[in-house]
């Protein structure tokens, strides 16, 4: 399951950097879930939780603006506009899943996720960047509920 929602992610970013590249350049014919329909049908012999692709995408799609409200006071040097499309899309993601799939993804899962898809599809630096970004997410986002946890023991 682990590597088959590796493969999803990497769907759920090639659909999201898609469809963000195609309505920057003003596409009218782009549709997300065209896009995502294609890209799921490619790998359908290989992926079998569509759900999840699913869930993630249309999650980071909806909640795009209040995803970047989140990210821009932990990267304020970088506008989110100037962030890489990539790298930004990779944060938006992972971003999301520190935010609504907690119970069913683990925080530290979805950042080494994260790191990992911005070594294979971002730039020199990406997952360093990746990476800062989302420990400091994960401390001001989510915090350390298992430290927590032990403490009330």
């Amino acid at each position: 399951m682990a590597s088959n929602r590796h493969l999803g992610r990497i769907i759920a970013l090639q659909s999201l950097y898609e469809c963000e590249f195609r309505t920057q350049c003003e596409d009218p014919t782009v549709s997300i879930d065209d896009i995502l329909a294609r890209n799921i049908e490619r790998y359908k012999d290989t992926v079998e939780d569509t759900e999840f692709i699913e869930r993630l995408v249309h999650g980071v799609m909806k909640n795009t603006k209040d995803i970047d409200a989140l990210l821009q006071p932990i990267a304020p040097e970088w506008p989110i506009e100037q962030i890489a499309r990539v790298d930004r899309t990779i944060l938006r993601m992972a971003v999301f899943e520190l935010k609504e799939s907690g119970d069913v993804v683990p925080p530290k899962v979805a950042i080494n996720e994260a790191v990992e898809l911005a070594k294979a599809f971002g730039s020199d630096n990406s997952s360093k960047f990746v990476n800062g970004v989302l420990g400091t997410a994960y401390r001001t986002l989510v915090g350390d509920k298992d430290a927590d946890a032990k403490a009330k023991v």
